[in-house]
């Protein structure tokens, strides 16, 4: 995943084409934990600067996919930023700094080293279902956030 260079998913005849002009959170969209974390990120992004995805949609499948992550076991998040990805607590730290305050605070987590980070991380996506919940069904966008949702 590490090894491809930036936007190699545009070269994917399997990736359909949308705007990777804006970073993209890519997320579960059955789980109530990273739907709440989807939500966040649309309620505190007041620059509008994300767009959003689930994992289950066609996206976001050929995106998983193309990076060889698993496409049916959503442990963890997927962040696209100018075309490199990002996952686990990597994505979550790139998230929260690109935000309004306080929430950039976040970022002092890149004080501890990643495999520490993901070591608390891991856990929490493994047991997400069972601790936070899920949805029915995956969310879908208002009128007002349809252009944020991919």
């Amino acid at each position: 995943m590490r090894g491809r260079p930036p936007y190699s998913y545009r070269e994917d005849p399997l990736i359909p084409a949308f705007p990777d002009d804006k970073p993209i959170f890519f997320f579960d969209g059955i789980c109530a934990l990273c739907t709440g974390f989807g939500e966040f990120i649309l309620r505190h992004d007041r620059d509008r600067i994300f767009r959003i995805a689930t994992a289950q949609s066609a996206l976001g499948q050929a995106i998983l996919a193309h990076y060889d992550l698993p496409t049916d076991d959503f442990t963890t998040n997927l962040l696209l930023i100018e075309g490199r990805p990002l996952t686990k607590s990597d994505s979550f730290i790139a998230t929260m700094t690109r935000l309004p305050f306080p929430w950039p605070l976040f970022g002092l987590m890149r004080l501890a080293p990643r495999w520490l980070r993901d070591r608390v991380y891991d856990p929490i996506a493994r047991n997400r279902y069972r601790w936070f919940g899920t949805r029915a069904e995956c969310r879908l966008p208002t009128p007002a956030e349809a252009e944020r949702f991919l």
